[in-house]
């Protein structure tokens, strides 16, 4: 069964959590040049992504559980930087790129959404590396 989870989660990262990121990357150019069109999908391409995203953290809570791993320091900071992703994205990037698709100056967004791929960046390495884990990595 943990392969199973394991394996949900996974995917689900890849087919949401990559779609957000490169198309919020996408985003600040296309400001820019007030690409209107451009702005609104790539606008469209986050929000629908980061709701599908929403399966990452919960396949990844119970693999976690499955592998009694939930009181892991690595995976802990994991979670902690995912929520920290979710709400950079969620109270910061998606209503700045609103607001810019409607015509207004869009901020910092193009820090903000470097800081986004870099939480996640961070968040993989902590999958892969796993410091102080017992699972046998």
């Amino acid at each position: 069964m943990t392969e199973v989870l394991l394996s949900a989660h996974v995917l689900a990262a890849i087919v949401a959590v990559g779609p957000v990121t490169v198309a919020a990357s996408m985003f600040p150019p296309a400001a820019r040049r007030r690409d209107t069109a451009a702005l609104r999908l790539l606008h469209r391409i986050c929000v629908v992504y980061a709701l599908i995203g929403v399966a990452v953290p919960v396949f990844g809570l119970a693999t976690a559980a499955s592998l009694g791993v939930l009181t892991d320091a690595w995976l802990l900071a994991s979670i902690a930087l995912t929520a920290a992703a979710a709400a950079l994205l969620g109270l910061a990037i998606l209503p700045r790129q609103r607001r810019s698709a409607a015509g207004a100056d869009p901020g910092p967004l193009g820090l903000l959404t470097g800081l986004f791929n870099l939480l996640w960046a961070v968040v993989v390495i902590l999958m892969i590396v796993r410091p102080g884990s017992t699972t046998g990595a």
